[in-house]
């Protein structure tokens, strides 16, 4: 306690003590919101990101009781795709249709450290 006091006094607090100088590498943020086809935000989807150029989903989240999610990704000029992951009864085979259901995705496009705000739309 007294240590404390002494620091205090010669205006030092004690949190300053055990901050490090520690650089946060600078993001950009991709904020969205899941919406059902009435228009009302979906809780629960599993929403995943990958960069354009690749294949697989680097990130993985759930849209929050709000609709929402947000994932930070890397500052920089990048194109994003973001996709609600959805299991769809499969569809009948009926002439050229086949049994693919649509999954809702939209593009992202990141300039800087930068936020953008995106929604998806889930469909019947």
């Amino acid at each position: 306690m007294f240590f404390a006091v002494a620091l205090l006094l010669q205006g030092i607090s004690p949190a300053h003590l055990d901050t490090k100088t520690k650089k946060e590498k600078p993001y950009a943020l991709i904020f969205g919101t899941v919406w059902s086809p009435d228009a009302h935000p979906v809780y629960g989807v599993r929403v995943k990101i990958r960069r354009a150029e690749d294949k697989k989903a680097r990130w993985e989240m759930y849209s929050n009781h709000l609709g929402e999610f947000e994932q930070r990704v890397p500052a920089g000029k990048a194109d994003y795709v973001v996709w609600a992951d959805i299991k769809r009864p499969k569809k009948a085979k009926s002439g050229t249709q086949g049994n693919h259901a649509e999954v809702p995705e939209v593009k992202v496009h990141i300039e800087y450290d930068e936020r953008v705000d995106t929604g998806l739309h889930l469909t019947e």
